[in-house]
């Protein structure tokens, strides 16, 4: 709420009355002299707007979700070649014990290696947001 008064009475005037004009705001500056508000200086308290941001400070973080995305597709792309693989090496001519579902035993292999991949690429976030930080 504002503590000045509407420039528009909230009572209707009758019809051919005037309404006053409203008088300027004026505020007292500290030698006790009357000064209006709009002098394009800061009031004592506030900052100037060039102290407000320094471009040479300017704080470059990381973008999680990016970082945790290309992790994710790469873990995929890993995951599928690897299990891929794997299912190929399996020979049950050699004695080894066939494969019911390789189907089943890809996805696990890609979940697994997408949760890793994450996972780094998350701290891969963390370490370029602590040397960000560095040197404040």
């Amino acid at each position: 709420m504002s503590s000045t008064t509407p420039d528009q009475p909230t009572e209707p005037t009758p019809e051919g009355a005037q309404t006053p004009a409203p008088t300027p705001e004026v505020s007292a500056t500290p030698d006790g002299a009357a000064g209006d508000q709009d002098s394009g200086e800061p009031e004592a308290g506030e900052p100037e707007e060039h102290v407000l941001v320094d471009p040479a400070r300017v704080r470059r973080a990381p973008k999680y979700g990016a970082f945790l995305t290309v992790g994710a597709i790469l873990g995929i792309v890993v995951g599928l070649w690897f299990g891929t693989w794997l299912v190929d090496q399996v020979d049950p001519r050699r004695g080894d014990i066939a494969l019911l579902k390789p189907g089943v035993f890809i996805i696990v292999i890609i979940a697994a290696t997408t949760t890793v991949t994450v996972l780094l690429a998350g701290l891969l976030a963390l370490i370029a947001d602590r040397r960000s930080l560095r040197g404040r």
